[in-house]
């Protein structure tokens, strides 16, 4: 159960293919021009990832080393081709907003990599919750590009306008400019958000080896009583963190000029 939710959130966070790896930059630059547009290529990308990492797992011990890629490319373009027809047949209007780029999935680094470097050396059930992770993050990063876009561009949101009729639409969000820019502010956002998990989780782990998180001895309740390996024993009350970090470096530097100058003047005595 473990690994099959770290690997839905190793697609939905730590490894999202949009805004981490920055895989799958054709579609997510060219069809996010609106939320539903974003989704529906998402979600058509999730079902062929999820299938060929399905596929491609239970035939793994079979498939000969040396013909794996094309092996690969031949079970995308089956999934990708059954999906065309079905989006055709149910869902035109889709179909033709997402245009070439839905035969264009064959060759989606994001399929091909899952492929190679996950779904080829695992189980089968690991690979299917592999490729609905990473389905899910590819998914959500392109809605969340497509709502962000149509919202500026257009004043709506899945077709649904949320704007002020005052609201001028800002025309560069729908063009490539714009799907640019939003993708550049939401990667840096997504990096923030990932980088201060990352650090809670460093300060979980710190606190479970005897560390102090805030290290802020001066205005700890426990200071005194603190058994904390990382207790700031000298500190100086009323001194802030940094102004401690600043004083123990001028004593340190103080304290090698003292031993160089012991050093040396017992150098000049064993010379006389």
């Amino acid at each position: 159960m473990s690994e099959i939710k770290d690997r839905l959130i190793n697609g939905i966070i730590k490894e999202n293919p949009t805004f981490v790896l920055m895989l799958g930059m054709c579609p997510t630059l060219a069809v996010t021009t609106s939320a539903i547009n974003g989704l529906g290529m998402g979600l058509t990308t999730m079902v062929v990832l999820t299938l060929s990492n399905a596929l491609i797992s239970a035939l793994r011990k079979i498939i000969p080393d040396r013909v794996r890629i094309p092996a690969f490319i031949v079970i995308i373009a089956s999934f990708v081709t059954i999906t065309q027809f079905l989006l055709q047949g149910f869902i035109p209007t889709l179909y033709e907003a997402l245009g070439i780029y839905i035969p264009l999935i064959v060759v989606n680094c994001i399929i091909l990599g899952r492929a190679e470097s996950y779904a080829s050396k695992s189980g089968v059930l690991p690979s299917i919750f592999d490729g609905i992770g990473m389905g899910l993050g590819f998914t959500a990063a392109l809605t969340i590009i497509g709502a962000v876009r149509e919202l500026l561009g257009a004043g709506k949101v899945f077709g649904f306008r949320v704007m002020p009729a005052s609201f001028e639409p800002i025309r560069i969000f729908i063009m490539a400019p714009g799907a640019f820019f939003v993708l550049a502010m939401l990667t840096a956002g997504m990096n923030k958000i990932r980088l201060s998990m990352e650090a809670r989780g460093k300060d979980a782990s710190r606190i479970g080896s005897g560390g102090c998180v805030d290290m802020d001895c001066n205005n700890c309740a426990e200071r005194g009583t603190c058994t904390h390996k990382f207790i700031d024993t000298d500190a100086v009350p009323g001194e802030s963190l940094e102004e401690g970090a600043l004083r123990r470096e001028q004593e340190n530097a103080s304290d090698k000029d003292d031993k160089e100058e012991t050093v040396n003047d017992e150098t000049g005595k064993e010379d006389e």
